[in-house]
């Protein structure tokens, strides 16, 4: 009889394990904490350390080949008090979830290219920023660090990057091995991008996983509106968009030999916005003439989190449309029109991650799901993606 408890008792670990190995890496924009009203985000207070594998704080950058803090008062603490101490309110998170791993990001969209690549060029430079990376790591206590260089050899790089990003990656490894720390990145993409970046084959060997950001695909600057993450492409769209989306993104990493049980799929929990030139002609592909008004929360043309395009529905009447082809839906109201991720569409995208055995997924950003609960649930759009994944119900 103990033999057959012992028995069930290793199939439902086994089990359970099974469930929950898919990775759910979780990036936190730090500058969140200035936001106001209901989009004001509080680590303690708002991240469930229960939800997310990895939590990623978002972001340090790269001076005189060095790490950067770029806001002190929100990241660090103060002997005069009146800091937002969040890198140890962040890491403090792990106290309640032990098995939870945090890292800091490097880089981001704002940061180019051209320091990165003025670093990465030579090897002495290249050696000093692994060593001083590795410190800054372990002095403020994360797991690892997110390498998010966008992008080698573009924006402001040069054609050599390709090269020297490997070479940086590869000396990374070795300091941040000595110390059993974390090493991932963030990566374009689309063949079209990532092709000019990257060698496949030679970086995935110093990175743990790597963070495809398959989202942005179309912005609000553009003259027409468009899906931003659509998970399949549609059968109206352009040549030239052949492959801007999230499935043939994910299948151009596989064929270029990046083991599937690196790669986490980025999912976006914010939409992309475009103001209609004729509020009438309103469908995928209709005129625009400009970014989408700015959120009052994240007070940014062209861009709205999930909390605040919940909010709106509520508040407002909105047209709200679902693409069936890329499984995406989209929203107009009067000159406005969104295109974001609901919880129908996230639900597609783990039958995707499910189906090509990935190593799970990854979303930008927490404070941008519905955090409070305002429409419902708490992180509705997290939750479902962690369910389906997972396996949950």
């Amino acid at each position: 009889m103990r033999a057959v408890l012992i028995t069930l008792v290793c199939l439902v670990i086994g089990m359970a394990t099974a469930k929950s190995d898919k990775k759910v890496f979780c990036y936190f924009g730090s500058w969140s904490v200035y936001r106001p009203g209901n989009g004001n985000f509080n680590i303690t207070r708002d991240i469930d350390p229960s939800l997310c594998t990895h939590l990623v704080y978002t972001f340090v950058g790269l001076k005189n080949n060095e790490i950067s803090i770029l806001d002190p008062w929100a990241d660090l603490s103060s002997d005069a008090g009146g800091h937002k101490n969040g890198y140890a309110l962040f890491n403090a998170l792990r106290e309640k979830n032990p098995q939870l791993k945090t890292l800091i990001a490097i880089g981001g969209w704002n940061e180019g290219s051209r320091r990165y690549s003025y670093m990465a060029k030579n090897e002495e430079f290249r050696e000093h920023f692994a060593a001083n990376a590795a410190d800054f790591v372990r002095k403020h206590g994360f797991n690892g660090m997110d390498f998010d260089w966008e992008y080698p050899a573009q924006r402001g790089g040069a054609p050599e990057d390709v090269q020297n990003y490997i070479e940086l990656l590869k000396v990374l490894r070795i300091y941040f091995d000595e110390h059993n720390l974390m090493l991932t990145a963030a990566v374009a993409p689309t063949e079209v991008s990532a092709s000019k970046s990257y060698r496949i084959p030679e970086i995935i060997k110093y990175l743990d996983y790597v963070n495809i950001m398959t989202y942005d695909f179309h912005v609000g600057i553009e003259n027409k509106t468009d899906v931003h993450a659509p998970l399949y492409q549609g059968s109206e769209e352009s040549q030239y968009y052949e492959g801007w989306n999230a499935e043939a993104s994910i299948k151009y990493w596989l064929s270029q030999g990046c083991p599937k049980e690196k790669i986490l799929m980025g999912v976006p929990l914010y939409g992309r916005s475009f103001t209609l030139c004729d509020p009438n002609v309103n469908h995928i592909g209709a005129p625009a003439c400009g970014p989408g008004n700015a959120g009052s929360y994240s007070r940014e043309p062209g861009m709205l989190g999930y909390n605040e395009i919940c909010e709106m529905f509520k508040q407002q009447s909105w047209n709200e449309q679902y693409d069936e082809e890329r499984h995406a839906p989209y929203a107009h109201n009067d000159f406005q029109w969104i295109t974001y991720d609901n919880v129908r569409s996230i639900k597609k995208k783990t039958e995707l991650i499910k189906k090509l055995n990935l190593g799970g997924a990854m979303v930008w950003s927490i404070e941008t799901d519905d955090f409070s609960g305002i429409c419902g649930e708490k992180y509705p759009l997290l939750n479902t993606l962690i369910n389906g994944i997972r396996n949950r119900h």
